[in-house]
């Protein structure tokens, strides 16, 4: 399951340019859909404000070939603005099928890894990597948020539903230092051969989904071969404003660790 699901990763970081073309052409970084103005401080501002609140998310993550997709459910409460929250990572089909997260400062505690039984993992969260093409180092939601507010050549799609609640879709592209912020080397040298060999930037889609509060409800990165392989991050913010809780483990129940990898981890 764990060589698959590498196998999978790879390949949809080398097979990224193999649908649609990048839209080289366009000059101006944002642009209306109905050219009367640029969305991309609507889009930039909504992403800022629910980045100093509270939320709860809900994260899906799709990782598949034609013939499977392996899916992720992340769950948890955060304070965006304190750089503290939580989550849950649930696996069902993977060797390790949960892993708890405590996100506390520049701290991250991990629980349910091999060779902890009844401990907590002790790690660095601005020196994680992530390993695979649109995941966030230790599915830290603030790196997609930063990733987001990057985006280029905004444009506004126009209103939906999420979750039942009206909301406005605005859909943007991921240029190639975004797609590959705080990527591990051996995936940044594969991803820089491609854009080398396609002569621009790699198609892959950022889209946000804002109420009538100027907050983003969803937040969706993703990347879509039909031919060869598909990824989909999809992130839901509600219950804004409420309290989080985020404390860290009795420095007796944890042990550091280096480096982390492994497909729930990022």
């Amino acid at each position: 399951m764990r060589r698959s699901l590498i196998l999978l990763s790879s390949i949809a970081l080398l097979c990224a340019g193999c649908s649609g073309t990048s839209d080289s052409g366009r000059k101006d970084g944002s642009v209306s859909a109905s050219g009367t103005g640029s969305p991309a401080p609507v889009v930039r501002e909504a992403l800022a404000k629910t980045g100093r609140g509270t939320a709860r998310i809900d994260q899906k993550i799709e990782l598949g070939d034609t013939t499977q997709t392996f899916t992720l459910d992340l769950t948890g409460a955060f304070d965006l603005g304190r750089d503290k929250g939580r989550l849950t990572v649930d696996f069902p089909s993977g060797a390790v099928d949960t892993v708890e997260e405590v996100f506390v400062d520049d701290m991250v505690y991990l629980r349910g890894m091999p060779n902890l039984e009844g401990h907590w993992g002790a790690t660095s969260r601005g020196a994680a990597k992530a390993h695979y093409l649109l995941r966030a180092p230790l599915n830290d939601p603030e790196h997609v948020l930063r990733q987001m507010a990057s985006m280029r050549q905004i444009t506004k799609v126009g209103p939906e539903k999420v979750n039942g609640a009206a909301a406005v879709r605005y859909r943007g592209t991921l240029d190639h230092s975004t797609l590959t912020l705080r990527l591990v080397k051996s995936m940044r040298q594969k991803a820089a051969q491609l854009r080398d060999a396609l002569g621009g930037d790699l198609p892959v889609f950022a889209d946000a989904w804002i109420d009538g509060s100027g907050r983003v409800v969803r937040a969706r990165l993703s990347f879509d071969s039909e031919a060869l392989a598909h990824v989909k991050v999809t992130m839901d913010f509600s219950d804004f404003g409420k309290p989080v809780k985020a404390a860290a483990p009795s420095p007796a129940d944890t042990v550091l660790v280096g480096e982390t990898s492994g497909v729930l981890l990022g």
